[in-house]
């Protein structure tokens, strides 16, 4: 862990009591939407899933397909009408977190780093889950590792992750440097991995690095499980405009203004690589470049939201973030 010798500036970097607090602010929206039962998002709340034995929901007209071991027989002789008695289920969820901390979230050039926009969210998130009395785990990239815990209802281990998610997360800085091990590949592999079955997945994240195999892979682990992707974007990354940066780029005093009839170079870096933003055609040509991989990484997560009809959830780095969530999510 980085030691900080002066307060955490929140706009940089989270820290643990702040994870903590978080649990105040779970009312007011839900993760569990009313879906068919091979839905992990429906858990106990409205399952559609039929059998024997479980809770009983309703009487009503027997339907094709209605399985005939189901039917009431008295009510069926009384009103001359075949009837069933159908049934709800109710089943547990379990809830899996991953919460992008490479390199590349520690940047804003708004308010708040995207690296605490996705901490904040996963804390808020695993709050929500414990509190509906389901299984919560978290897998967290950082910049050197992945780290990953068994889903749990457990307030103690939820306790124990936000810590280690804070630890992680001051750990970086503009020298990091992500190892080979933390690709999103990497992660989509790990999780393939866990095979897991009947979990809703949320997925924290800029979505740098995804490819478009990732993309089928995560549409594999969608047959079996929900998985939840939310987009972590800073306005600088779709377009160059003047804001006050945060984080990693770097400008010269005057940001350039293309519709003028003056220019002023701007180099931007990343503390390892640099480019000169030069003249009028290099400036438009870059604009095009942000404005386009954005729009890819954008369509791929509507691409993979598509398939089970999820929200596509997008979050920025102007500091409303949990409130831009809770609405995503269909809260107030």
């Amino acid at each position: 862990m980085v030691e900080h010798t002066k307060p955490l500036d929140s706009r940089i970097y989270c820290d643990y009591p702040r994870l903590v607090a978080l649990q105040a602010q779970v009312d007011g929206f839900s993760l569990l939407p009313q879906r068919k039962a091979g839905s992990a998002l429906s858990g106990r709340h409205h399952s559609s899933f039929r059998g024997r034995g479980l809770n009983f929901e309703e009487l009503r007209h027997y339907q094709q397909g209605d399985d005939i071991r189901n039917l009431d027989w008295k009510v069926t002789m009384r009103t001359g009408k075949p009837h069933v008695r159908s049934y709800t289920e109710e089943k547990d969820r379990s809830v899996l977190i991953c919460v992008d901390q490479r390199s590349s979230m520690f940047f804003s050039s708004v308010e708040v780093m995207k690296s605490v926009v996705a901490a904040e969210i996963a804390a808020l998130t695993a709050w929500r889950v414990l509190k509906d009395s389901d299984r919560v785990g978290f897998v967290v990239s950082g910049h050197a590792n992945i780290e990953y815990s068994l889903s749990k209802r457990s307030q103690a281990n939820v306790l124990f992750q936000l810590n280690q998610l804070a630890q992680i997360n001051q750990q970086l800085d503009v020298t990091c440097r992500d190892s080979e091990q933390v690709s999103f590949s990497s992660l989509v592999g790990l999780l393939a991995r866990l095979k897991c079955r009947n979990h809703t997945i949320i997925m924290l994240s800029d979505w740098s690095g995804v490819t478009a195999d990732d993309v089928v892979h995560l549409k594999h682990l969608q047959k079996h499980n929900d998985v939840l992707g939310v987009l972590i974007s800073d306005p600088l990354e779709t377009a160059f405009l003047p804001t006050s940066s945060l984080g990693t780029a770097t400008s010269s005093t005057s940001l350039p203004q293309p519709n003028t009839g003056t220019f002023t170079p701007w180099v931007v870096g990343d503390g390892h690589y640099q480019f000169n933003l030069a003249n009028k055609h290099q400036f438009e040509k870059a604009q095009q470049g942000l404005a386009h991989h954005h729009a890819l990484k954008k369509q791929q997560l509507l691409q993979l939201m598509a398939v089970q009809q999820l929200p596509m959830v997008e979050l920025d780095t102007q500091g409303q973030h949990i409130e831009q969530f809770k609405r995503a999510v269909g809260g107030r």
